[in-house]
């Protein structure tokens, strides 16, 4: 995880790299305040496949690491939720 010292100006969920990839992602995301959030994996029916982060995180940008290598080939999506906001991006893992 990475935390930058300067806070970013927006709530963002940036396009995971690379992508596709094979088996593993990194995905980045910005705060512009200290808050609690979840960030979590669904397949293309909708159904949670893991929860990456369920806790506070200080303000500024953050990368995080999914290794899917215990997962199917196909279309992903990351869900970033932080207070009343909510962003979504969709991956693919081609194996």
């Amino acid at each position: 995880d990475e935390e930058a010292p300067i806070a970013p100006a927006v709530f963002a969920l940036y396009p995971n790299y690379p992508n596709p990839f094979n088996p593993v992602t990194s995905i980045k995301f910005s705060l512009p305040e200290d808050q609690k959030i979840i960030l979590s994996v669904y397949n293309v029916a909708g159904g949670l496949v893991e929860t990456l982060i369920d806790e506070n995180r200080i303000a500024g940008f953050h990368t995080v690491k999914w290794n899917a290598g215990r997962n199917a080939s196909g279309i992903y999506f990351y869900r970033l939720d932080a207070g009343h906001k909510s962003t979504t991006q969709k991956m693919i893992l081609v194996k």
